[in-house]
């Protein structure tokens, strides 16, 4: 049995997020479809985590594990040339048997990206949020220092989400102005909580309206009452851009 390790590259837009279900076209469907075809072996494809639905990656990762004997550089051809387009695996290499993409992850990086102008570009629109009025970026970067650390990150988690134990570790968080009109989120975590990311993006973008003071990002966390936090800001802004190991 071979182990091999994908990065994957995928446009979100029309998948149900990566986890296979049985309502909606997946992620993690397409490529062990795909997979199947060229090695004509059924297999499981395990990713770093979890994307939801409408969310991008840049560079997901995963393995799978195949009795097949063909090349890497074959199977890579062969299951780049049968996915939709939307979904590229970048890189495709035979690994150590020990790999495991979920188990072995250090920390993920994810961006989110605001387009703050008074018109949505008619380009790229399922790729960030359109934010109409002016943003603070000097109080949502204060705002965002609270955020650092180890926290009990409720607040900011799904409601009805089942995990129990919601302490997370945020490594590192950079807002920057990246082009005319567009703002870049950056965040590392140890791991995320259901709809981490977005529920902070959205709590962010009501520090830079002036709707709430950054020093309130404290209260927001020790409350760990998701109805305290912000609006969740939507799926198409969000990009799984790096797994760290």
């Amino acid at each position: 049995m071979r182990n091999f390790k994908m990065i994957v590259e995928y446009d979100g837009t029309a998948y149900s997020g990566w986890q296979r279900q049985e309502n909606g076209l997946t992620i993690q469907q397409a490529l062990e479809e795909a997979i199947q075809l060229i090695t004509g072996e059924k297999t499981v494809v395990i990713g770093s985590g979890r994307t939801d639905a409408g969310v991008h990656a840049l560079n997901q990762v995963a393995h799978f594990k195949s009795n097949s004997a063909l090349p890497a550089n074959k199977i890579y051809r062969g299951v780049n040339s049968v996915l939709p387009p939307d979904i590229v695996v970048k890189k495709l290499e035979e690994v150590a048997d020990n790999f495991h993409a979920l188990r072995d992850v250090k920390s993920k990086v994810y961006i989110y990206k605001i387009c703050n102008q008074p018109l949505s570009p008619a380009l790229g629109r399922n790729y960030f949020w359109h934010v109409r009025q002016p943003l603070n970026i000097l109080k949502m970067k204060k705002a965002s220092k609270f955020l650092i650390g180890t926290h009990d990150f409720s607040c900011f988690c799904a409601t009805g989400t089942d995990v129990k134990d919601r302490v997370r570790t945020i490594l590192n968080i950079n807002i920057d102005t990246i082009d005319d009109g567009f703002i870049e989120v950056k965040i590392e975590s140890r791991g995320f909580l259901k709809y981490m990311v977005r529920n902070i993006i959205g709590t962010l973008v009501e520090v830079g309206h002036d709707k709430r003071k950054p020093e309130e990002m404290r209260k927001i966390i020790e409350s760990k009452n998701r109805k305290i936090a912000g609006v969740t800001a939507p799926a198409c802004g969000l990009f799984l851009k790096e797994v760290k190991y």
